[in-house]
């Protein structure tokens, strides 16, 4: 299980967390409302975005990884570079002096899907020409976070994201794309994401979104189906595998998904591949047996957490574990195994690095029998 080089680009910010304590059975319409003031704890400040939380996931669970993004020369754009120094991983930024930085202030509540307030800064500038391909060539995968947050990539029916997959395959790597939530009132929720899709996802070979992001941008209506039947709860408690996500899933392998990973929540994550002829056109730089993993679909459920501090991070550490263990040669059961793990080891902390461990030690407590959600 030799390391594959990775390169890791697209969106980066800074996230602010303050500890927030369960509300219990109270609503969250009894805390956040006009004029009250709310005692929480002491925030974390900490790297964020696709290219820290994925980029830097794969570096602390050992892969070969360099990462692409771009802050500003401001306050947050120091604690940035400050935070990828400790990881030798500032080599790839790029620091704009018009653009501030982008950062989000995360309310994660207990028991509550997590609420985010940001400002997307100098990733709405960063584009195909701020990539240095030359640095591309060799790496055995090329992923790509949180295009609808990322104002150049997403403009013009995502013409820079469909040049910026292009240019990774011809550079004879493999791709990956992450998705993030719109924000339906934005510019970016008055794009046709569908029409994005249709156009990006032939490029891609491992496809990582939420479900609910997923949902929104390919059947709105089913979207607003799940919120009313949710009743204000997290969407992703009240959702069937063969009622609302298998059917989801077969759209996206209608437009051209060949991997998809789709992170469905705290119950779990979903995997659905496409057949073995497909399949073993993606880039053998990956060492993918397609044998292996052709026409593959079922749920992982998720690993129970000793404890639940903070959901940050956990998608796209869950991300950085499954793509890592694809490109160590683990087979789809075992790569949703540690993808989950990671997961659970990720809401353990308030940042998203903090908390993770090493395959060795997630697979020892996999094999102790480790508790599913559920069960």
């Amino acid at each position: 299980m030799g390391d594959k080089r990775i390169i890791c680009a697209g969106h980066v910010c800074i996230d602010i967390t303050p500890a927030i304590p369960d509300l219990g059975r109270r609503p969250i319409g009894e805390m956040l409302t006009p004029g009250k003031l709310v005692q929480v704890g002491r925030a974390s400040l900490s790297v964020g975005g696709s290219v820290s939380s994925t980029g830097l996931g794969l570096k602390v669970l050992g892969a070969d990884v360099s990462l692409m993004g771009k802050i500003g020369r401001d306050e947050f754009g120091d604690l940035v570079l400050k935070e990828f120094r400790k990881y030798e991983a500032e080599e790839g930024l790029i620091i704009q002096d018009e653009d501030a930085t982008s950062y989000t202030v995360a309310i994660a509540i207990p028991g509550i899907d997590r609420i985010f307030l940001h400002h997307s800064g100098a990733n709405d500038t960063f584009c195909d020409r701020d990539i240095p391909w030359e640095k591309v060539e060799g790496a055995a995968l090329f992923h790509f976070g949180y295009p609808p947050i990322m104002r150049a990539v997403y403009e013009n029916r995502g013409e820079e994201l469909v040049k910026i997959l292009s240019h990774a395959r011809g550079a004879g790597a493999a791709t990956s794309l992450d998705l993030a939530m719109v924000d339906p009132d934005s510019d970016a929720g008055a794009q046709n994401w569908r029409e994005i899709l249709e156009r990006t996802l032939p490029l891609v070979d491992f496809f990582c979104p939420s479900i609910e992001e997923l949902c929104w941008m390919l059947d709105p209506e089913r979207f607003d189906e799940w919120k009313a039947r949710a009743a204000g709860r997290d969407v992703t408690t009240v959702l069937d595998v063969d009622r609302d996500i298998r059917p989801l899933a077969g759209m996206c392998m209608e437009l051209g998904c060949k991997v998809l990973f789709l992170k469905c929540g705290a119950p779990g994550m979903y995997l659905k591949t496409t057949g073995r002829e497909v399949l073993e056109k993606i880039s053998h730089g990956t060492g993918l047996d397609s044998g292996l993993w052709a026409e593959r679909d079922f749920f992982e459920r998720s690993y129970v957490p000793a404890r639940v501090l903070s959901g940050t991070g956990a998608g796209d550490t869950s991300i950085a574990a499954f793509l890592k263990a694809v490109l160590d040669g683990y087979d789809p059961e075992m790569s949703m195994h540690l993808a989950a793990a990671t997961g659970a080891s990720c809401v353990e902390a308030y940042d998203s690095l903090s908390g993770l461990k090493s395959f060795e030690a997630l697979r020892k407590k996999i094999d102790a029998g480790w508790e599913k959600a559920g069960s």
